[in-house]
């Protein structure tokens, strides 16, 4: 593997106008489309969280994505993304939407 294309992780919340407007269906959309696993979930304090794993260069694709783009509705305040950590192998086999 080319250095920096190894396999990471990445917890993920993102603030703003994030809840009924889609936006866990439009991440998982987008992370379906890199390639990515993981899952997404609302929040009870109205933000929306999850985790991602794939190769580094990916994550980086959705990090943008969830810091600047989001469904088209939505309005996002900030995305905070915490504890990443190399990994060897995937922990999810796809990635879902958790109630």
């Amino acid at each position: 593997m080319a250095d920096g294309e190894g396999l990471v992780s990445v917890d993920y919340e993102v603030s703003g106008k994030v809840q009924g407007v889609f936006f866990r269906k439009y991440t998982q959309g987008e992370a379906k489309r890199l390639g990515l696993v993981g899952w997404v979930q609302n929040t009870s304090h109205g933000t929306v969280q999850g985790q991602i794993q794939g190769p580094t260069a990916r994550v980086r694709e959705l990090q943008e994505w969830l810091r600047k783009i989001g469904s088209p509705q939505s309005r996002i305040s900030r995305a905070e993304f915490s504890n990443e950590k190399k990994i060897t192998a995937l922990e999810h086999k796809d990635f879902q939407i958790l109630k």
